[in-house]
Parts: structure tokens; sequence; C-alpha cells
């Protein structure tokens, strides 16, 4: 079965995934089969956002590799002339990656399929879209084990891909509270530059996470200088900035704070001043002035939750609430 459906000859429906169009070939027989998404709708139709495309012309090498294959694969002409039982459908995935794709495939044909942390989330959300309800208990079942101090960040990098589907809100929260319990080892980890800033911003500001504040200062300035090696005209000072108010200055030691993090000079003074006050005497300085953010964050919590535009497209992992000067604007969401 897994032969059949890696030979286009012997197929009768090719899918084109993802941005570059990767052509992943099936039998619909077997899709109507083993999923009931696709037998309750006929491949003469559009699917539910399956969308049905004529192969854009650019994509040349596309045709070509296809037209090496199975010459009838795309003679769309030819196909139209012919019986529609008989018909090979080309058809455009773009809600999930070739490697997703390939698997959710491989998977219908066999019933086999070898899970891996870096597509997981896709694998799982797939599964449910498609209505596999055998390889979706099996993804739950792989969270358990794939979750490390090493995939982390991957899984979270993923999760803006999938986001809008609702496995992956539950996977991400299991995911943040092994980020809270492992909080110094993650953020030590190369991979955290690899996050998006504002999941990044995310992780610095719970407080449940686990980690002492010259880490997450040491982590922010690691993913700042990252940022500044991929942009090179923004100062470092500019994007550090993002992550100071997330540090609690006052619980760094005065020896640390005056032989690794003032000589920087990314820290505005006044922070460095109110540090060293707080630590010699805690009453001579307003709590509000040493943890602006945690004053701003009363009666709100950090969530993995929308961020919509006006057409209710985008969506992201970012802070509930609204603070001054934040990226984007925010709609509050579910814990």
């Amino acid at each position: 079965m897994k032969f059949l459906a890696s030979m286009p000859e012997l197929c009768d429906v090719t899918f084109l995934v993802g941005d570059t169009r990767e052509p992943v070939c099936a039998v619909k027989a077997v899709l109507a089969a083993r999923s009931r998404f696709v037998r309750n709708k006929s491949f003469t139709k559009c699917y539910i956002k399956l969308r049905v495309h004529n192969v854009p012309a650019r994509e040349n090498k596309i045709r070509l590799f296809l037209k090496r294959s199975s010459e009838p694969l795309l003679n769309l002409q030819n196909a139209a002339q012919q019986p529609q039982s008989n018909q090979h459908h080309t058809l455009i995935i773009e809600e999930f990656e070739p490697d997703v794709f390939r698997q959710l495939i491989e998977y219908i044909h066999t019933g086999c399929v070898t899970l891996q942390p870096r597509t997981l989330l896709g694998v799982m959300n797939a599964a449910d879209y498609y209505g596999l309800e055998e390889l979706k208990q099996a993804c739950h079942g792989f969270i358990q084990y794939c979750i490390t101090v090493d995939t982390v960040c991957a899984l979270l990098a993923s999760a803006e891909r999938y986001i809008q589907y609702k496995c992956t809100k539950s996977l991400v929260q299991r995911v943040l509270e092994f980020v809270d319990e492992h909080g110094n080892e993650v953020l030590n980890l190369g991979s955290f530059t690899l996050l998006p800033q504002h999941v990044v911003r995310l992780i610095l500001a719970r407080e449940e996470l686990r980690a002492d504040e010259f880490t997450k200062f040491q982590a922010a300035l690691m993913w700042s200088k990252k940022y500044c090696d991929n942009n090179q005209n923004t100062p470092l000072k500019d994007v550090i900035g993002n992550f100071i108010e997330y540090i609690q200055f006052h619980k760094i030691p005065a020896t640390v704070l005056m032989q690794e993090v003032n000589p920087l000079g990314l820290v505005p003074p006044e922070i460095i001043m109110n540090a060293l006050a707080y630590q010699a005497d805690p009453t001579s300085v307003d709590p509000r002035k040493l943890s602006p953010h945690r004053v701003r964050r009363q009666g709100r919590s950090m969530s993995v939750q929308s961020s919509l535009d006006p057409y209710g497209s985008n969506t992201t992992l970012s802070s509930s609430g609204s603070d001054a000067g934040s990226d984007q604007k925010q709609h509050s969401g579910s814990n």
C-alpha cells in the first residue's frame, strides 16, 4: 500500500501541498474508505478548506515532474473529455505543510506512520481535521514522550503555524507547563533564539516560570544578539528593551548587577539604581518601579489565544489583555 501511494501512475489524485506546491499522490478509493471527511465530499467539487485550482503556469517544474511520472496527471483538456469517474484530480492544500500531509497520506494508505516531534503538531491537527481518530489519539499518547528540554522550542515554534486548530491549544498549554518546570534549562538552549519575539515575551512574563532573573536576562540578551545578527541595522539596546520589563533586576545579586549587567549599557541606569537601592533598603523604593509589568498584569493572565485581523485569519501565541506598546491589538482568549 505504501508502494502504491508512491507511484504517481497508479494514483488518481495529486495534492500540491504548501507554499512550495510539493506533489503528494494518493488513491481516491483508499482515501474515501479511510476518512469520513473525504467520503462525504465528492472529488468533483471543492472541499471545505481544500481549494481546487488549475496549476499556475509558473509552476513549470512541478508540471514537468508530474508529466514525466505520468502523462495523464495534469492533462486537463484530455481529463475533461473523460468520464468523471476516471478523471485525475489535482488539488492544492494550503492548510498543512508537505511533510505533515505526506505522513497523513502514508497513514491513510498503510495504517502506520512514524511520529516525530517536529511534525507531531501538524499531524495531530490534520488527523483531527480529516476525522482520523485513531491517529489523533496516537499523537496525544506520544505527547508525553516527545516533550523534552530538547524539543520544547521546536514544538512552540510549530505551534505558531497551527494555532488556529483546537488540538494546538491543549498541547501548547502542556509545553508551557513543562517550560515553567524546567525554566533555567530551556532558557539556556540555543534553540530558544529561534522562537518568535512574542513567544519569548510570553515565556519570560510567566509568573510560574522557575528560572532565576539573571538567566532570564541572559536568555533575552542571547535572543536579541541573534536578532541583531540577522538585522544588522537594528541597535541591540532597542531589541533587548522589549524584554527588560519582564526581568526583576532587584532579585539579581548586586555583584552580578555591577559586574555583568551594568557594564553592557543595555539596561537603563535608573533600573539598576532602583534594584541596588531595594537590596539595601526594600522600603526605599516603590515596588511599581521594580516590576512595572507585574503591576499592569494584575487581574490578567498569560494564555494561548487569538490575535485576529478584521477577517479573523491571523492567530498567534500572545498575552491576554492589551499592554501599552504591544505589537498589535489583541482579543482575550481562554486559559
